[in-house]
């Protein structure tokens, strides 16, 4: 009988089976960044523990870190003292890292794949719940809590349960128009934000195939969002061509032994799977949510839905967003005013989904509406230099866009980029909670980075399809 990859990978990386029924799984990579680390690092101070592999855990600052001007010392105490903490552990202890100095910071996820060190096959970890990211590549990536980041620093081990697996087939090809983040909105919309729980989501079909690793990894990014412990796409040529020449990447006298390795993980043919849900691709609209979970979503042409659309179980929770959200049901979500547009994150901050931006405003004239705050957020230092030696940064900012340094930015606020009030945000983020962007009443939209672009300049949301000329609508 044929396995899938996840199997595969976690039967290769298991110590031992614990009494508990849990197993201990050997982790590859250990991902850090300045949050969730230094409860992790003080107790391994007091107990006197070293960390067992050094070289297998790199840091970096993303969520504290200001994107107006990373100058020393922060604008901010706490940020400051948070980022002081970190140099010193990573020294203390002997881990390597990226620092903004030095070129190569940028948020955790994104610095990972673009440096190299996300390979398939691997067991991935890091004190953050988008770790499922580095999954794209056919890694098993986990978020953890502090209590594991300082388990994994003293023995590079882990322990957990077995998941069940989902085998996700998004099938044909997209329109125009429609893009990575529509499509993991869609499946979210469809299988709900605890449809994932206690399962591991294989992504597959022909979209998949098509797909870039940067959109692979947008998919992959709000594997949790839907509920999911993790999400990964079997890794192809597609794969391997973009890891090839990165920093940490295989040399050239051990590629070929690591491509072996990494055809030998992929899902058989024969593999069987806890559950396989299809979708058609030609389905898939473009997504908006309404709501305060990434689940309350529709397509940019439908309505608030009503009440009686989903389960008894969930309608107090339908009735609190839309209290929240000021919305009625049967409101086109299409015309809703926007105060503010954000593009960047960990989902939608790579050097690609600043291009399908610039490609869609170059040399039209287009400005941001003038009542619209709009900042462009690049997800790493390294992302930043592109976009400046494209010349996008010219081009976001004679839209209108503020364009900033790298980091975390508005995503989740614990920096000075923050919502105001009431204020409304197209946001190519991935988490519309309550609160989440820096405002108590603060509301997000959460939409592609094309989508952003959109209503920034319209002032509204609208489909940008219509909007940019991408396609005439049915």
């Amino acid at each position: 009988m044929g396995k899938n990859l996840y199997e595969k990978v976690f039967e290769r990386h298991t110590v031992r089976k614990l009494p508990s029924g849990q197993y201990q799984l050997l982790m590859g990579l250990h991902l850090i960044h300045e949050v969730t680390s230094p409860q992790a690092f003080s107790m391994m101070r007091e107990r006197g523990w070293k960390v067992m592999f050094p070289h297998r855990s790199f840091a970096t600052v993303d969520h504290i870190i200001p994107t107006h001007s990373q100058a020393r010392p922060l604008s901010d105490p706490l940020a400051e003292e948070m980022l002081v903490h970190l140099e010193n552990n990573t020294s203390e202890f002997g881990l390597t890292f990226f620092a903004p100095t030095a070129g190569d910071q940028g948020i955790v996820h994104i610095i990972g794949p673009e440096r190299g060190l996300t390979q398939p096959g691997m067991t991935i970890c890091c004190g953050d719940s988008h770790t499922a990211t580095h999954g794209a590549f056919g890694a098993l990536a986990f978020g953890i809590g502090t209590s594991q980041v300082r388990d994994v620093l003293a023995t590079q081990t882990l322990s957990m349960g077995k998941l069940k697996v989902r085998r996700i087939e998004v099938n044909g090809s997209l329109r125009p128009g429609v893009y990575a983040k529509d499509v993991v909105l869609y499946i979210i919309q469809k299988l709900g934000v605890k449809g994932g729980v206690g399962y591991a989501y294989e992504y597959a079909g022909e979209v998949f195939d098509n797909f870039t690793m940067e959109e692979r990894m947008t998919v992959c990014n709000m594997s949790i969002e839907g509920g999911a412990r993790c999400g990964y796409v079997n890794p192809d040529q597609t794969t391997y061509d973009y890891i090839k020449g990165r920093d940490y990447a295989p040399g050239p006298d051990k590629w070929d032994k690591a491509v072996a390795y990494w055809e030998s993980i992929k899902s058989d043919p024969d593999a069987k799977y806890d559950d396989v849900f299809v979708i058609n691709g030609e389905d898939i609209e473009p997504v908006v949510t309404w709501g305060i979970t990434p689940g309350q979503s529709t397509s940019v042409g439908g309505h608030i839905p009503a009440k009686s659309e989903f389960p008894e179980s969930e309608h107090s929770l339908i009735d609190e967003a839309y209290a929240y959200m000021s919305f009625e049901p049967g409101q086109p979500i299409k015309g809703t005013k926007i105060d503010v547009a954000f593009l960047g994150s960990c989902t939608n901050g790579r050097i690609s989904d600043f291009e399908e931006v610039v490609d869609m405003i170059k040399d039209r004239g287009f400005k941001v509406a003038s009542h619209v705050r709009a900042i462009a957020v690049p997800g790493s230092q390294r992302v930043k230099n592109e976009m400046l030696r494209r010349g996008y940064d010219k081009i976001l900012s004679e839209a209108g866009f503020e364009f900033r340094e790298a980091g975390c930015s508005m995503c989740l606020a614990m920096n000075p980029d923050k919502l105001k009030g009431r204020e409304i945000c197209a946001s190519s983020s991935n988490r519309n909670f309550k609160g989440r962007q820096g405002s108590p009443t603060g509301r997000t939209l959460l939409m592609s980075p094309v989508m952003v672009a959109a209503a920034a300049i319209a002032g509204e949301v609208v489909d940008a399809r219509e909007f940019f000329g991408i396609e005439a609508t049915v």
